[in-house]
């Protein structure tokens, strides 16, 4: 299987630091967050990754040109951002009517990717994707879901006040072709994936639950927590 790691973002909320460096980039105890996604990812039954770039991509490529992995990358570039969703669609070519995990490479996640894929492998039938949730300290600034009985999600709470719990949407996905083609006949290039394409498949969305480690690493303190915090 293949993966698209999501690492456009600007960092804004993680300057100075994001200055001289994207956020993908950002490190934990001194390893980029890129780096960690790779390790993770690219021994445990993902092929090859694709990595988005936008904010100062000559670092990217530096990073990618310096790795270990750096012949199952591919870089591609976007002069103007797409969001989650239109990315996804303008490298449908690269996934084929194949599923692929994508993921949001400004977070910091440690799960069993191989459970992660046996569990989209015998989801419902219905699904068209499956989630990984963490259960988050902010819920308020978090994806908040609810599942039915057979643990498909049929409520998403995106970033709103008093969320009902905090089992929240990791931004880990493994998606479906049938996902792609529902982005693609939305007629746009610029497509969101948490406010545009979940909503649409509520019901056929299964879950993953990560219990071992997730954080956004969106802001100096959460970068604080995360280095305190992971080991």
């Amino acid at each position: 299987m293949k993966a698209l790691l999501l690492a456009a973002g600007l960092g804004t909320r993680l300057r100075p630091l994001t200055d001289r460096i994207p956020k993908c980039l950002v490190p934990i105890h001194g390893k980029p967050l890129l780096a960690y996604w790779l390790d993770l990812l690219l021994p445990n039954g993902i092929s090859e990754v694709l990595i988005n770039t936008h904010y100062l991509p000559r670092t990217v490529e530096a990073f990618r040109d310096a790795s270990p992995w750096r012949d199952r990358i591919t870089l591609v570039h976007e002069p103007e951002l797409l969001g989650t969703g239109g990315t996804i669609l303008a490298n449908r070519a690269f996934f084929g009517r194949q599923p692929f995990v994508v993921a949001h490479a400004d977070n910091l996640s440690r799960f069993p990717v191989g459970e992660f894929l046996a569990a989209h492998a015998r989801r419902s039938g219905s699904a068209a994707m499956t989630m990984l949730t963490f259960d988050t300290d902010a819920p308020a600034t978090c994806g908040i879901v609810e599942t039915d009985r057979d643990g498909l999600v049929v409520h998403f709470h995106e970033k709103v006040k008093n969320p009902p719990g905090n089992r929240a949407n990791g931004a880990v996905y493994i998606i479906e072709p049938e996902t792609v083609d529902f982005i693609a006949s939305l007629g746009k290039q610029f497509v969101d994936l948490s406010t545009e394409v979940i909503p649409h498949f509520l019901g056929r969305i299964a879950v993953f639950h990560n219990a071992d480690y997730h954080r956004d690493i969106g802001n100096a303190e959460s970068l604080r927590r995360a280095e305190a915090e992971f080991a």
